[in-house]
């Protein structure tokens, strides 16, 4: 059958039509997608929440030489106090340098068990994520040092498991430091400064999510912010009696050098 030429006219028309939509359909989709991708964040600020399950170090802590007492008191805790212990702190970044900062007053608790380094925030640290160096400010016990050296070298395994955390996409790493302790991270390459809170640092993009499980600690962005970072606002802490990392260890394992197993986790909690 032949169709009227007016009829093939309007077909090729209809189908040129169809191609021109078909394609601004196509472009639209890849400006979209391009732009979701291409979208990097390299300063802001992030917020952090520190998480300590304080019923799960606390009764760590009760061994066959000290249950008699510490058992009683672990029970009395448990009434008069929450499992988890929050506390706040934010990590400002711009030009591959952080600053880590406690953000609220760390609240005390009563009795033996409320001095616990595992369970406080004792650290303000400045990061030159380039140079690969760090300045930190660390209260150990009622005195201040200023410890300078280089950054942990951290042999991260990432993995292919991925978790939401303050609207970013974050893949898992997994990593031993301080040659036992067993740290999970989750970070996100959208943010372009390889750092993290506290002085974990060594990913491909920023850490939003850390734990130590077996410490019975995390720390989880809350809210990040992208916004310009003044100069200022990027100053390393300057108090504090000046040592590296191994006068730093020196100086604490003389003074827990008679606290027996109680030394361990202070020097633990003290050098992450």
């Amino acid at each position: 059958m032949i169709l009227p030429k007016w009829v093939v006219q309007l077909k090729n028309k209809d189908m040129k039509f169809k191609v021109i939509i078909l394609a601004i359909s196509l472009l639209a989709f890849i400006n979209a997608s391009f732009g979701q991708t291409a979208h990097f964040t390299t300063s802001g600020v992030i917020e952090f929440e520190k998480t300590a399950n304080m019923y799960a170090i606390f009764q760590k802590s009760i061994t066959k030489d000290n249950e008699s007492f510490l058992a009683p008191a672990f029970e009395a805790f448990k009434k008069n106090q929450p499992q988890l212990k929050k506390l706040k702190s934010s990590l400002t970044f711009a030009n591959n340098k952080t600053l880590f900062t406690p953000t609220d007053d760390d609240i005390s608790i009563p009795g033996f068990f409320g001095n616990s380094a595992m369970i406080t925030q004792n650290n303000t640290i400045y990061t030159d994520v380039l140079a690969g160096t760090f300045i930190a400010q660390k209260r150990v016990f009622e005195e201040n040092f200023l410890v300078r050296d280089s950054t942990r070298k951290i042999k991260w395994k990432i993995t292919d498991e991925t978790r939401e955390i303050a609207g970013f996409t974050c893949r898992r790493a997994n990593a031993l430091v301080l040659d036992s302790i067993y740290v999970v991270a989750f970070y996100t390459d959208k943010i372009t400064v390889s750092g993290g809170p506290e002085s974990f640092t060594g990913l491909p993009g920023m850490i939003l999510g850390l734990a130590i499980p077996h410490e019975n600690v995390s720390w989880f962005a809350t809210k990040v912010t992208e916004k310009i970072v003044e100069t200022k606002d990027l100053t390393p802490p300057k108090k504090g009696k000046q040592v590296n990392n191994k006068g730093l260890k020196d100086t604490m394992l003389n003074a827990l050098k008679d606290w027996g197993e109680y030394a361990k986790g202070y020097l633990k909690a003290f050098s992450l």
